[in-house]
């Protein structure tokens, strides 16, 4: 399924309440997982299940708690990182021929504002479709992005502790995302493990906010 053809679905249920887009027992299924959100809403688009690397053919669908007037509440996850860990080590690795270009080259975005604690209210404010393009400023900061966490990561490899850290640049990061039992990330590269928790890369809010100006 290509991105172009959830776009007339996505148009038909901007500003519902939830209550008249799912039934109660989905709704309980929200509460218990915020992922629960964008799964739901692949749902109503037609987005088959599954495990590629982006949810469409031609792009990644991504939604992410605002306020009513979409500032965003949250960073965005993006892609976990311990399967591919040592691409990072890489140092004639791109941010062009990454696995994360290639998951957010083209992004549907669609904040949903979460009114209270009953997801009955909760809504779906007007998409932006994003298409970060190789000659674009969005393109260029990212790509330094890319490049500024790669070195930060060969920091922290370096220090006292041997652990990667939290590494950030202007619109992404990477930090922890696990839960216990945690799953350390092993590099066979460096045959031992750099972290005693999975890390994860994510849009800073301040990446939400420039696409939605």
């Amino acid at each position: 399924m290509k991105l172009k053809d959830a776009l007339p679905k996505l148009d038909k249920i901007i500003n519902i309440p939830f209550k008249e887009l799912y039934s109660s027992n989905e709704l309980k299924d929200i509460i218990i997982a915020k992922g629960n959100t964008g799964k739901l809403l692949e749902k109503i688009l037609g987005l088959p299940p599954g495990n590629s690397l982006r949810d469409f053919e031609d792009g990644e669908l991504k939604t992410n708690k605002c306020d009513a007037n979409a500032k965003p509440l949250e960073t965005m996850f993006i892609s976990q990182i311990s399967s591919r860990f040592d691409e990072l080590l890489d140092e004639n690795l791109s941010f062009k021929e990454s696995w994360i270009y290639k998951k957010i080259k083209r992004l549907l975005y669609v904040p949903v504002v979460k009114v209270d604690g009953n997801p009955d209210n909760w809504y779906f404010l007007p998409y932006r479709y994003v298409e970060i393009s190789e000659n674009g400023e969005l393109y260029s900061q990212l790509e330094k992005d890319f490049t500024d966490i790669k070195e930060q990561i060969k920091e922290h490899l370096n220090s006292a502790d041997g652990f990667i850290h939290t590494s950030s640049g202007k619109y992404i990061q990477i930090r922890t995302k696990d839960a216990k039992p945690y799953n350390p990330i092993l590099s066979k590269q460096l045959k031992r493990e750099v972290s005693n928790k999975n890390f994860a890369f994510y849009f800073k809010k301040d990446f939400m906010r420039s696409i939605y100006e």
